[in-house]
């Protein structure tokens, strides 16, 4: 019987959100650089290094992920959203050259969930950005998998203390699968029992019987 308390909801996949998904949720909050581009009156709260009523145009402030989208508007400049370093050019160049010298979990650690986010916002950007987020995830892949099948029953902190919020998640995936097929061959498999359906079909067929 399973008796935990709380079942994880998978995060979104892309730019798709799963709004169940704590993952998703810590996503949301994460802080964006932006820059008000028509003057906001009355929210001078959210600017906390000014005591000022209003925001006036031009100035530049870090909100939510979730508020900037909210806020963000196409066709009316309410504001723009300016790339995190980690996305900028210059990060883009490392990931290009050896994506697994990166310590993803202390530049993000949503480096993938706020990068494929990052594509809402019209930047002339967002195909290299794009491109730079497949080919790091495909270039750290293998090395996160064969690292997971490598450790069976170890310590795998210092493994995974490097890794984004998605690669732990493979990693951990990874080591349940290991884990399973190491048990299965020590013949410690769980039996297998009928499903709740069918023990249910049966007691109905038993108490028509009876009847």
């Amino acid at each position: 019987m399973n008796t935990q308390s709380y079942m994880p909801v998978e995060p979104g996949v892309g730019m798709e959100e799963n709004f169940l998904s704590l993952d998703d949720i810590l996503l949301s909050h994460e802080r964006l650089p932006i820059r008000i581009e028509c003057a906001f009156p009355r929210l001078g709260f959210l600017d906390k290094s000014s005591d000022t009523q209003d925001i006036p145009e031009g100035t530049k402030m870090e909100l939510p992920l979730w508020l900037s989208k909210g806020l963000y508007e196409r066709k009316r400049r309410v504001l723009s959203v300016e790339l995190p370093k980690i996305y900028r050019e210059g990060w883009r160049t490392v990931f290009n050259a050896d994506p697994n010298v990166v310590d993803l979990h202390k530049m993000g650690p949503y480096y993938y969930g706020l990068g494929s986010q990052m594509l809402h916002f019209d930047s002339p950007e967002n195909l290299e950005i794009a491109q730079t987020l497949l080919q790091t995830f495909i270039g750290r892949f293998r090395r996160t998998m064969d690292s997971s099948q490598n450790a069976y029953n170890e310590d795998t902190s210092a493994l995974v203390e490097r890794l984004d919020c998605l690669e732990k998640a493979l990693f951990r995936s990874g080591q349940s699968g290991l884990n399973g097929f190491q048990g299965w061959e020590k013949g410690q498999a769980s039996q297998l029992t009928a499903s709740s359906l069918v023990l249910n079909y049966r007691k109905r067929k038993m108490t028509d019987v009876q009847h």
